[in-house]
């Protein structure tokens, strides 16, 4: 039964009763299910779009965000549980990538299912050892300077002392999951892979895209779009073109 109304873990959902596929979309840290809120208005009416709203952001600013990826995916496999009913793909894009591999798998052991696609934007394939040091932890000011680096966070968000209060213990925690992730080698994946990244991404490589390939058994294809680690907003309208491409060649198929 299609729950995806009534289910706080899902924002901007539009319940699509007549679709053949559902895409679940989880968010780069610090982003919410905002990130996807226009999608269900692009994608056509054989997907319905399901962005997942993490704790700690929207609706759920007042809910205390997960810190370790094993807790949060369990807590997200229940929480879509009863939207498995029909084939199913999954976007995430950088720290959400991450997580949808992990659900992936725990969807795999638990549920016998694995989606019809998955679509890696802006992350490195987990296999590939982490080089970059630790940043969660980092003093206040030493962290803020991060954010600026990483060009995540908008400028008016990192100079409003007052949002940036309501906004820095979420990128903490947010950075906290992903930076104390752990990879555990598992058999290959069998759906298909479409990795998404920014040509002028300075933290994500073409080579770390196309090492998702070992991921999975099934057929493999990269796009690269202008645009640095953040393509993903600047531009929308291409990626939602791909997406397009690549789930209508499995309706069809």
């Amino acid at each position: 039964m299609n729950k995806v109304a009534n289910n706080p873990w899902f924002a901007y959902a539009k319940p699509r009763p007549t679709a053949q596929l559902r895409l679940f979309c989880l968010p780069f840290a610090g982003g919410s299910a905002a990130t996807f809120r226009n999608w269900a208005n692009v994608l056509p009416d054989f997907v319905e779009v399901c962005p997942i709203q993490l704790p700690g952001r929207g609706a759920r600013l007042l809910e205390q965000p997960f810190t370790a990826m094993q807790s949060l995916v369990d807590a997200l496999e229940a929480s879509i549980s009863a939207n498995l009913d029909k084939p199913f793909a999954f976007f995430g894009h950088s720290m959400g990538a991450t997580i949808s591999f992990e659900l992936i798998h725990k969807l795999r052991s638990e549920r016998g299912l694995e989606p019809a696609h998955f679509f890696v934007s802006g992350r490195q394939a987990p296999q590939i050892p982490e080089r970059d040091p630790i940043t969660f932890n980092l003093p206040r000011l030493e962290f803020i300077q991060e954010l600026r680096r990483l060009e995540g966070t908008p400028p008016e968000i990192l100079d409003n002392q007052e949002l940036l209060e309501l906004l820095l213990p979420l990128l903490r925690a947010d950075f906290e999951l992903i930076q104390t992730y752990e990879y555990v080698a598992r058999p290959r994946l069998k759906c298909s892979i479409t990795a998404l990244g920014g040509i002028a991404d300075k933290d994500v490589s073409r080579e770390q895209l196309e090492a998702w390939r070992e991921q999975s058994s099934g057929p493999f294809q990269m796009r690269l779009f202008p645009g640095n680690h953040f393509f993903l907003q600047t531009e929308e309208k291409s990626v939602l073109q791909t997406i397009v491409e690549q789930l209508s060649g499995l309706i069809s198929a």
